[in-house]
């Protein structure tokens, strides 16, 4: 799970969003303002199991969202263009 959070910090590199994937971890990503105090303005919030669904591709962002499965505040919430991960580290080639 942490390597997952990882990745995707490798290939959305940045401190605007914060990815939070309780009890196993959390990564900032994504470039923009960086956040350094406080609740943050950019929050993405799932369970384990959505978070490796949508890591690995086998449940989109959207899906996700409109099922209720992602919690997602603020105007850079959005991890579409870098979910599933290895579609996102390939279109970065």
């Amino acid at each position: 799970m942490r390597f997952t959070l990882e990745e995707l910090a490798e290939v959305a590199p940045g401190h605007s969003v914060e990815v939070r994937v309780p009890p196993d971890g959390a990564v900032q990503a994504l470039g923009g303002p960086r956040h350094t105090r406080g609740t943050p303005p950019n929050v993405v919030e799932t369970d384990p199991a959505t978070w490796l669904a949508l890591a690995c591709g086998l449940l989109s962002w959207a899906d996700a969202v409109g099922q209720g499965r992602v919690s997602a505040s603020g105007e850079r919430a959005d991890l579409a263009a870098n979910l599933p991960l290895q579609a996102a580290r390939t279109r970065d080639r």
